[in-house]
């Protein structure tokens, strides 16, 4: 297989949404629709063959450079396929891995999986009983096996917190390291993606009422705005889950340890979850 040049491969909810559209409006760049094919994770999804995943990229130009994004390839142990596939299809893609402060990114991936309604209780009860909540997490030992198969010269690491900080300099490292040759620019005006704040609770109907096409033209056409922000208040969550002292001490104690891998990794200092936004802004390699 000749494409993809590189993948996005997480982790979930550290802004590989919005890295993903910036990386799709420089000319040149071609990113797959939809944004998380999944392929080599989803059992479903590889049954449809190579034909597919490569038709995915079948509208690139000539020369461009093609990608895709899919955060469920590091979600160990989930989808212990996932590294296997790739590695039979794909030579030495260029991998880019996007991490965000883990607690943080609990948080934000409990409320992603609560306006699914695949998550209902309480976020502390929540830590207790869905394990993808710190495993997700766990950067260290989500790249490891990437480490292995394609060496550490073929991964980027890159911080949500950088990213946030200072976009264009992050989006350059990104388009040096996947072999871009022309100049990218950060599109300012494109809104973040994916964002868990805003997210809406699904419920019975959803699609039809919400999530679709006629709804949509409906309610901007004959509903005030401020009726529609008040109902989309409404079906938000009002306010940011709170975890308590107790729990955040024993996150911290288990993110740390992976944390002091990933420093050996990364060749930085030490690294824990006190530094990790110091660390994340200043990091260069």
């Amino acid at each position: 297989m000749i494409k993809p040049d590189f993948i996005i491969i997480g982790a979930m909810k550290s802004a590989t949404s919005t890295l993903h559209e910036q990386l799709s409006l420089q000319d040149g760049i071609f990113m797959a629709t939809p944004k998380e094919p999944n392929y080599f994770s989803d059992d479903e999804v590889y049954a449809k063959g190579d034909a597919w995943y490569e038709g995915l990229f079948a509208d690139a130009k000539l020369g461009d450079l093609c990608g895709e994004s899919s955060t469920d390839y590091t979600k160990l142990p989930d989808y212990p396929l996932t590294l296997p596939r790739m590695s039979a299809k794909l030579n030495s893609p260029k991998l880019v891995y996007v991490m965000r402060h883990p607690v943080d990114r609990l948080v934000s991936h409990y409320i992603h999986q609560w306006s699914q309604q695949v998550m209902t209780c309480d976020i502390n009860q929540a830590i207790n009983e869905y394990d993808e909540l710190i495993d997700y997490g766990c950067y260290a030992k989500q790249i490891k096996p990437y480490i292995v198969e394609y060496g550490i010269e073929n991964i980027l690491f890159v911080f949500m917190e950088a990213i946030k900080d200072k976009p264009q300099e992050q989006l350059e490292k990104v388009a040096d390291f996947i072999g871009y040759k022309g100049q990218v620019i950060w599109q300012e005006a494109l809104p973040q993606q994916n964002i868990s704040s805003e997210k809406i609770r699904t419920f019975p109907g959803y699609e039809l009422l919400i999530d679709s096409t006629f709804m949509e033209w409906l309610r901007r056409n004959f509903i005030p705005r401020f009726i529609r922000n008040v109902i989309k208040v409404k079906l938000m969550k009002k306010k940011r889950p709170e975890i308590t002292a107790a729990n955040r001490v024993k996150l911290e104690e288990y993110f740390d340890r992976d944390l002091m891998e990933l420093a050996e990794i990364l060749d930085c200092e030490k690294l824990n979850c006190d530094n990790y936004k110091l660390i994340a802004m200043g990091y260069r390699r």
